[in-house]
C-alpha cells in the first residue's frame, strides 16, 4: 500500500477523532458574569460581615442558588457595597447587569427588565418611639397629624415613591440609608420611619434599636420584589435566569430563603 495514502489515511483519523473528542476533550467553557453589588442599607438582603466575614443574605443566597441551577452563569462583585442610587444607575448605563429583590415603579420599568417570578414579597410598616403613643390605622390617620407626623423615608428607594404618590403626607426622604432614619427617629427627628419586611425585627436589633423603637402592626403596603436586569443584557442570558428563577419558586426554594431571614 503507498506510504502517501496511509499518511494520507492516519490524518483523516486524527482529524475524526478530534470530532469526536471535541468538547469532551476540551476545557469547560466559563461562567457567563453578571456584574452586581452588595446593595447598601437593604438588610436582610445584604448583611455587613462580621469580624472579617463574607457579606451575606438573603440576594447572596439567591444568587447561589440560581448558580447552582445553571453553573453556567457566575454573580460577580456581591462583595462590594455600593449605595443603591449608584446600583440603579450603572445598571441603567450598562455599568452592572442585575439587581436583586427590586421594586417596580414607573421610572424603574422604563430602565430595566424586571424577571418573573418576583423573588419574594414585602411588607410596609410605620416605625415609632416606644413611648409615642400614635395609633395609625390607616394613611388618612398620618395626614390628620399634620405637622407632627413627618414620616422618614430613604432616599433613592422605592419607599419614597410610594409616600410621594400617596400625596399629602409630611416625608422626610433626606437620609440615604435606613439605619440613619432608625437614629433620626429616636432623636425625635421625625415622628415615623417607614420601612419594609423581611428581617424588620432583626434590623432594629442589629442598630441597638430593640428597646427604643416599636413597630406599628398595621401592614401600610406589600410589593413584590424581582430580581432587575439592565436592557443591555443579552436575551439568552435573560432567559437563563428566568429560567432559574421558575425552578426556584416550583421547587420551594425562594420562600425556604426567604422564612430563613425573615427574623
Amino acid at each position: 500500500m503507498p506510504l502517501s495514502f496511509l499518511l494520507s489515511l492516519g490524518r483523516r483519523c486524527l482529524l475524526c477523532g478530534a470530532v469526536l473528542l471535541g468538547p469532551a476533550g476540551a476545557a469547560p467553557a466559563a461562567p457567563l458574569a453578571l456584574r452586581v453589588a452588595a446593595q447598601e442599607g437593604t438588610e436582610p438582603k445584604f448583611i455587613g460581615a462580621e469580624r472579617g466575614g463574607a457579606i451575606a443574605g438573603l440576594c447572596i443566597d439567591i444568587f447561589r442558588a440560581i448558580e447552582k441551577i445553571d453553573p453556567g452563569l457566575a454573580f460577580v462583585g456581591d462583595q462590594r457595597w455600593m449605595p443603591l442610587i449608584r446600583i440603579y444607575s450603572e445598571l441603567a448605563s450598562g455599568g452592572q447587569d442585575a439587581a436583586c429583590a427590586v421594586q417596580h415603579t414607573a421610572e424603574r420599568d422604563a430602565k430595566f427588565l424586571f424577571l418573573d417570578p418576583p423573588l419574594f414579597p414585602i411588607a410596609y410598616h410605620l416605625l415609632a418611639r416606644v413611648d409615642d403613643d400614635v395609633v395609625v390605622n390607616d394613611w388618612d390617620d398620618v395626614r390628620r397629624l399634620g405637622g407632627n407626623g413627618v414620616v422618614l423615608a430613604n432616599r433613592g428607594f422605592a419607599t419614597t415613591t410610594v409616600l410621594e404618590q400617596l400625596g399629602g403626607l409630611q416625608i422626610d426622604a433626606s437620609s440615604t440609608s435606613p439605619p440613619m432614619n432608625l437614629h433620626k427617629l429616636i432623636a425625635g427627628r421625625g415622628r415615623l420611619f417607614l420601612h419594609r419586611s423581611p428581617g424588620l425585627r432583626a434590623f432594629l436589633k442589629r442598630n441597638g434599636a430593640a428597646g427604643k423603637v416599636k413597630i406599628l402592626p398595621v401592614v401600610m403596603e406589600t410589593a413584590p420584589l424581582y430580581l432587575a436586569v439592565g436592557k443591555h443584557v443579552d436575551p439568552g442570558q435573560v432567559a437563563r435566569l428566568r429560567h432559574a428563577l421558575q425552578l426556584l419558586e416550583r421547587r420551594g426554594e425562594l420562600e425556604r430563603l426567604l422564612r430563613k431571614w425573615d427574623q
